[in-house]
């Protein structure tokens, strides 16, 4: 019999059971190696290791002495996490997807896992991510279908999830890299506001604009976490009534593929019929010069980051991350801050847009269309990159099916700062769809 390349793993119900004892940690950590013995080879969607099992157990071992009895346990008991191969994990190589000699990347443990493991996640394992988080991939497939791509750069993480090997990921997102695979893989992609969540401790693509967010299977579970790693977390807010989704049509939308575009349509009049508001709003007219602003900005941020390995280690290095080492290195000074500054610039526009029309949401495709054949690129993330420029948290839900019958995502874009408001809606969203999920 074959096994299915997808698995139901909703966070929350797993920590709920972890939590209070339903679910033994020590038996979860054996399901877990045992789905990643019997599928990953498949998938690859985590970098290999050699005593998976055995660490895990005396990870397991150290928690529950802490936390004998279910009493006092905190919000992510036992919960399994991937972590992209961009952040420092304590006990783990950090190697970004690159050829790179790994010493060059050693540093303080990231922020955002130091925050879920002090929650009482367990890292399951590192992520596959594209080389240095840009477009040159890994070898991991879509669990969907193996012959097409699951997005990038945080394929590893998003795929992870799909395949039930992990509860939760950690990714980055700098131009559509969490939303985009999330959508490609049919989980739930979260990508907070900029500065919710602590960037410290990547190996960065972009300071300015790398943001980290996570991967689920459930709302309830995203909620979950995200209040362990958003700062300030507020709690979702009671909102009483169905959201007022706003469509941004004009350049922006004209950009997805038309069968994606018919898709969409049809989640809208799916919501408008279960009681969703839902307006024509007129926005990102100049989207083709968005697109080239933000590419320049980061990839001049990257030959800064690069501005001594990529000379020191040139041949290591793949060439559509070289190519744009070089493109970077041209970005004047004052383009650089321009295109810095643009950032709260449109993030005014957009949010004056939301009043004028009366709505809380932005929703939109998450990508072009469904997951491209072939793993010698990633897909297209012009569905992202407007809302990752103006530093809006964004979500993504598993809404629907191509007519190849791969997951197509709903994008939905919240308020600056209103995180809570986004996952308290996104929950309304995907009750009116419904939302599908990995079983």
């Amino acid at each position: 019999m074959t096994t299915s390349l997808l698995h139901s793993a909703p966070l929350a119900e797993t920590v709920a059971a972890l939590r209070s004892g339903q679910l033994e940690l020590h038996a979860a950590i054996d399901a877990a190696c045992d789905r990643i013995e019997e599928v990953d080879g498949q998938v690859q969607a985590l970098l290999p290791e050699p005593d998976r099992r055995g660490r895990l157990h005396a990870a397991a071992d150290a928690l529950l002495a802490l936390y004998p009895t279910p009493a006092g346990r905190p919000a992510l008991f036992g919960a399994l996490l991937a972590v992209k191969d961009i952040f420092r994990a304590d006990g783990f190589a950090t190697r970004a997807g690159s050829a790179l000699p790994p010493a060059l990347f050693v540093g303080p443990e990231a922020a955002s896992v130091a925050r879920l493991r002090a929650a009482g996640a367990l890292i399951l394992g590192k992520a596959v991510t594209t080389e240095f988080a840009y477009f040159e991939p890994g070898p991991t497939a879509n669990p969907h279908a193996l012959d097409h791509t699951p997005g990038g750069s945080s394929s590893g993480s998003a795929a992870a999830v799909a395949a039930g090997l992990a509860p939760l990921a950690l990714g980055t997102q700098t131009i559509g890299s969490i939303i985009r695979p999330a959508a490609f893989c049919g989980v739930i992609g979260f990508k907070p506001s900029l500065g919710r969540a602590d960037s410290a401790g990547l190996v960065y693509f972009s300071p300015t604009l790398d943001q980290v967010g996570l991967f689920t299977q459930d709302v309830a579970g995203m909620a979950l976490a995200a209040a362990v790693l958003c700062r300030e977390w507020r709690g979702l807010p009671a909102t009483g009534r169905l959201p007022l989704l706003g469509v941004p049509v004009g350049p922006y939308l004209e950009q997805a593929e038309p069968a994606s575009l018919r898709a969409f349509w049809q989640q809208m009049g799916r919501l408008a019929a279960a009681g969703v508001v839902v307006r024509e709003v007129p926005a990102l007219d100049a989207v083709e010069a968005l697109n080239a602003l933000h590419r320049r900005l980061v990839f001049a941020e990257f030959a800064q980051q690069h501005a001594d390995m990529a000379v020191e280690h040139a041949a290591l290095y793949r060439p559509r991350t070289m190519e744009i080492v070089e493109i970077g290195r041209t970005v004047p000074a004052e383009e650089l801050a321009a295109g810095r500054a643009n950032i709260a610039r449109l993030r005014g526009e957009l949010e004056a847009a939301m009043d004028a029309a009366g709505i809380d949401l932005w929703a939109c495709p998450a990508a072009c269309g469904p997951a491209p054949a072939g793993l010698h690129a990633t897909g297209d993330p012009a569905m992202n990159l407007p809302w990752t420029h103006a530093g809006l948290p964004a979500l993504t839900l598993p809404a629907s099916a191509a007519e190849n019958g791969l997951p197509l995502g709903l994008q939905l874009v919240g308020r600056f700062d209103a995180d809570e408001a986004l996952l308290a809606w996104a929950s309304a969203v995907c009750q009116a769809l419904p939302c599908h999920r990995p079983s």
